[in-house]
Parts: C-alpha cells; structure tokens; sequence
C-alpha cells in the first residue's frame, strides 16, 4: 500500500470553469492552445470566440460540434457515450455511430480504392478514445449548462411543450448528471468543463453562487468532481478569474493546490496546468483557525502563567 510521500500530484488536473454569459469563459480556456492540443466538445457553438486567438493556436483546437436543441437533444447522449469509451461521431448529426451517415460513408467507399477509405472515414465522423489522448491535450466540454438542458430535454421528450418536471424526473437528471461528472472525476486525461453561474439560497438566506450543473442540489455539490474551481465575473471593465476558497464567501470557488488566480495581473489557467510556464504563481493565504477549545486552553494557560508570576514577585 502507497504512502502518501511516495506519491505525486496528478499532472492531469480537472477545472470547473463558471460565470455570468460573456465573462470570457471560452477565451480563457481556448488561451491555452498556446502549450496544449485542445478538443473543444462544442454544445453551444461557442468556438467562434476563439477566432481572436492567433491562427497557430487555433491550429491545434479540434472542435467536436454536438448542435444539441430542444427537439433534438444529442449533447447528453454524445458526452455520456464519449467520457465511458472510444467512440466515433458522426460530424453532420454529432450523434455515435450515426446510421445516416454510417450509410453514407459505405456508399462512397464503394466507389473508391481502398487506401481512400479512411479519408472517406474522416469525412463524416471524429474517432475519440478520450482515455488514450496524449499528454499535451486538454478536453473542453462546453458546456454544462446545454447539457443540463440536453439531459432535461431527453427526459422529458415524449410530454407536452407545457410539462412541469415530476420528482421521478429530478430523481434520472441527477443519475445523468452523476453518471458524467463521476466519469470526469476520475478521469486520466486532463480536462475543463464550462458551465453558468446559478444563484442558490443556502439555509441562513445567504446566496451562493454556484457552476450550473443538473438540479439546483447538485449544483450546489458539483464542486467535489473538480481539483480546481474557477469562479469569473467582469469587474472594473476587466475580466477577472479568481480560485481560492478565501476569494468570497459567497462564491463556490477553490484550488487543491491553492491557486489563487485573483492575485494574478492577468489570469491564465496555466498557472493550473503549466505553472512552471508562469512566472510566482499566486497561491492562496492559509487563514489559522482557532477552535472555542483552543481558546478556553490558551486562557487557562495565561492565567496560571500570570499566577505563577505574580507568586514568584513579578
């Protein structure tokens, strides 16, 4: 059995990265294509932010679009299949082993010699086997709040446009939601899952703000699949990223590590996945607590200390 000063920290991290709509959640991530391969699993169609980044970064961003709707809610089904196993999606639908474009695909073949057969192949579909990707690659699953509405969209399919969720569905969206996040939690690649920010009044009537992630409860414990949480928010006409569980007590933000982007000039996830790419990374302050039983001990101790003083003349 392992002790814990034989082992190493995981070089593959996992990131919950949340925020308002516009905070630059996409740009932050897609910013690391300037060290790491980058597969972008785009639910939102949300990549063409990264158009800004220079042409050699955006040459090493691979873009899976799942065009996932309402009446046809592929992204759940797509992400389920692809975090459990090699899987080959079709580009046209973003659905696995589409029969469509599998038809397609065989049809052409016929045409054709055989060394064209995979090039035909990677026409219509993208092979990904997310368990067996190189080191140097980063997934980035944009984002949990489509997949929630995908999950929702799925479980609710054959009702009416008016339907109202029933507890038994609360009870499958968070099996779903779980059956995901599990298979990210302990996955051995790296990856960041993007999502919205949920308000949720917690017992005292204080607000948190939370990543969206299934069920108003499990979003308020999604924070536990992830080393790192990542928390951005516009502030003084800047975006700003923060990760430290000492940032705002009404912010569901931290690092196992203590990263703490909200020290940083300019945030950059770097600091989570390359920190020797960056230059004193910040990390968060320990802040000592002091427990009522610690407290009654150090009082004793000071006053038989001064007893003890006052016995001996001062």
């Amino acid at each position: 059995m392992p002790k814990l000063n034989t082992m190493s920290k995981t070089d593959n991290p996992s990131v919950m990265l949340f925020g308002a709509p516009f905070t630059g959640k996409t740009k932050l991530a897609g910013a690391l294509a300037e060290h790491f391969n980058l597969l972008l699993i785009d639910m939102e169609a949300g990549h063409d932010v990264l158009f800004t980044l220079p042409e050699e970064w955006q040459s090493r961003i691979e873009v899976i679009e799942l065009k996932d709707t309402s009446s046809y809610p592929i992204a759940i089904e797509t992400c389920l299949k692809m975090v459990k196993g090699p899987v080959s999606i079709c580009i046209a639908h973003g659905k696995v082993s589409c029969p469509l474009c599998k038809r397609a695909e065989v049809t052409e073949c016929k045409s054709v010699e055989q060394d064209q057969h995979d090039l035909i192949h990677l026409k219509y579909f993208s092979d990904v086997d997310l368990n067996n990707l190189p080191d140097d690659t980063i997934v980035i699953f944009d984002s949990a709040t489509q997949l929630t509405a995908s999950a929702i969209a799925n479980i609710v399919k054959k009702e009416e446009d008016m339907y109202k969720l029933q507890l038994d569905d609360w009870g499958g969206l968070g099996k779903l939601m779980d059956i995901f996040f599990s298979h990210i939690q302990n996955a051995s690649y790296k990856r960041i899952v993007i999502s919205h920010v949920k308000q949720a009044e917690q017992e005292d009537k204080k607000v948190l703000l939370s990543p969206v992630a299934g069920s108003q409860n499990f979003s308020s414990n999604v924070a536990r699949f992830f080393d790192h949480v990542v928390y951005l928010e516009r502030k003084n006409k800047k975006h700003m990223a923060a990760s430290s569980t000492t940032f705002n007590t009404r912010v569901q933000c931290g690092s196992r590590t203590d990263v703490a982007l909200e020290d940083m000039d300019e945030a950059t996830l770097l600091a989570i996945f390359k920190p020797e790419a960056v230059k004193n990374v910040p990390v968060s302050k320990k802040v000592a607590v002091t427990s009522s039983s610690q407290v009654a001990r150090s009082k004793k101790t000071q006053e038989l200390l001064a007893r003890l003083k006052k016995s001996k003349g001062g």
